[in-house]
């Protein structure tokens, strides 16, 4: 991976770079945040005076690199980042310090696998920026989009191919290739340090980058369960792009569901009125019809399986009759037994 180099004999330097779909939206920080924020102020800021956001820094799918952070990984880094500058291009610059991280947490989304099939999580982080001054052209470019992609520059004791569990570069696996049917990547185990994270153009990383945020705290996945929950409370609920797809998604399946619920009962209706008119003829098939719709699918089919048994009992006691029919003219032909 590009920004990847030898540290010492003990780690190697980890810069990784990302992007996310998602567009960018600032929020005032909660009371806790603007502890924490102030945590680092030597005066102390309002919450007018600070400008906070939600940032994914990194996940543990596999990137363009062909490598990727294990989940362990990303939770050891949790509080490796809490504190860390934000800035510009892994340019080590005080000039180029921008934004500070004031909490970090590893999160799953609910729906999403990585490309080997995990569940996917991904850390994210809320980081703040003074308003004012210079930073509010900074800002105005993550606002508007411009300032969007991060990358984070950390070191990790060890990188373990995905194909022999050795370490990646001394066991002949190349990233990226195919062995035996399996893509071979590099997982970066045993975070040692993690020196800063950076807005970039160029990301390796796909999902990794300024996301939007709820009000009053870091984004997070809605549940289904939630979702529904909320609807039929008649609550008003605000969806993301992803969210909006999911509920979209469950929706069809409820609709094929309901559509093959109602083959299903119209199968057994048909059955129930074909097995009623041997067994008990007496009973008119308009009486029936209205017996039949008020019943549940589960009953339908119990009374099916009713009816099927002594259905079978009365067609068994009906036996087909043979009639001899003698003519002289045909006596020895086939035609003298007729059903």
């Amino acid at each position: 991976m590009e920004g990847m180099n030898l540290e010492n004999s003990k780690g190697l330097l980890k810069s990784i770079r990302g992007d996310i779909g998602n567009s960018q939206a600032a929020d005032v920080p909660t009371d806790e945040e603007l502890e924490l924020i102030n945590g680092y102020t030597r005066k102390r800021f309002s919450k007018e005076e600070v400008y906070v956001f939600t940032v994914v820094l990194c996940d543990n799918d596999v990137d363009r690199d062909f490598q990727r952070f294990p989940v362990e990984t990303l939770t050891a880094l949790e509080k490796m980042f809490v504190g860390k500058s934000g800035i510009f291009d892994h340019n080590p610059s005080t000039n180029n310090q921008t934004a500070r991280i004031i909490s970090c947490s590893t999160k799953s989304v609910d729906g999403v696998v990585t490309a080997t099939g995990d569940q996917y999580f991904r850390l994210e982080a809320r980081a703040y920026i003074p308003r004012g001054r210079q930073f509010d052209d900074v800002i105005y470019a993550i606002e508007s989009g411009i300032k969007k992609e991060v990358s984070v520059g950390c070191s990790v004791a060890f990188e373990k191919c995905s194909i022999c569990g050795e370490n990646m570069g001394s066991c002949g696996h190349k990233r990226g290739n195919v062995y035996g049917g399996k893509l071979c990547y590099g997982e970066l185990i045993d975070p040692i340090d993690a020196y800063e994270w950076s807005f970039v153009a160029v990301p390796a990383q796909r999902e990794a980058g300024v996301i939007k945020s709820y009000p009053g705290g870091m984004e997070r996945s809605i549940s289904m369960e939630e979702i529904l929950k909320s609807i039929g409370a008649g609550e008003s609920l605000s969806l993301d792009p992803m969210q909006t797809e999911k509920l979209c998604g469950y929706i069809e399946k409820l609709k094929k569901a309901a559509a093959d619920g109602a083959v299903y009962r119209n199968e057994l209706k048909a059955a129930v009125k074909k097995y009623s008119a041997i067994i008990q003829p007496d009973i008119s098939e308009n009486t029936m019809e209205k017996i039949i719709n008020s019943l549940t699918v589960k009953e339908l089919s119990e009374l099916k399986a009713s009816y099927e048994k002594k259905a079978a009992g009365v067609i068994g006691k009906c036996r087909p009759q043979l009639a001899s029919v003698k003519s002289g003219k045909e006596k020895n032909s086939n035609k003298e037994f007729k059903i």
